[in-house]
């Protein structure tokens, strides 16, 4: 039973040390600048591109108002913004030079509760859709700017808004 327990520890310690290897420990002290990691692919509160995989990783740099627990630090964001302000230490880069900007968040989030209102079809394309062609149009939003107009099928144009006349 002893050398179950051992081997079994051994096995553990190992696991462990594995995990380890890629992990680095990080610690941040209030007031401290720091990058924020947010992948808006992902969290749709931040969404606002039509490729989100390909938008930008890191945003920030802000300021650190608070430590929560051992590993949370609550950020200090702008007034628009729409996301909790506490995030895990994995989540954040140290800044070295506050004056550098790595990105700045989005002054209006689209989310659910904001729905987008169509403005023009500034674009259409013939494509393939399986074996039947389709319609394919470039949808500029209201309020939005034209580089972030998204392309969609015009069926599922008519269907999300019926009562459209563009």
């Amino acid at each position: 039973m002893k050398m179950l327990q051992f081997q079994l520890q051994k096995a553990q310690n190992w696991m462990k040390q594995q995990a380890d290897r890629n992990r680095s420990e990080r610690e941040f002290n209030i007031g401290d600048w720091v990058y924020l990691k947010l992948q808006s692919y992902r969290q749709m509160s931040i969404q606002h591109r039509g490729n989100e995989k390909l938008s930008q990783k890191y945003y920030g740099p802000f300021q650190i108002i608070d430590k929560i627990g051992r590993v949370s630090y609550k950020l200090h964001f702008p007034s628009y913004s729409q996301i909790h302000p506490v995030f895990h230490v994995s989540q954040l880069k140290k800044c070295y030079d506050s004056s550098l900007c790595a990105g700045v968040l989005p002054a209006l989030f689209h989310d659910s509760s904001t729905p987008k209102v169509p403005e023009a079809i500034i674009e259409r394309q013939l494509v393939k859709r399986g074996r039947v062609a389709a319609t394919k149009i470039l949808v500029k939003w209201l309020g939005l700017p034209i580089e972030d107009a998204t392309w969609m099928f015009y069926n599922d144009f008519i269907a999300q808004f019926p009562n459209s006349n563009l």
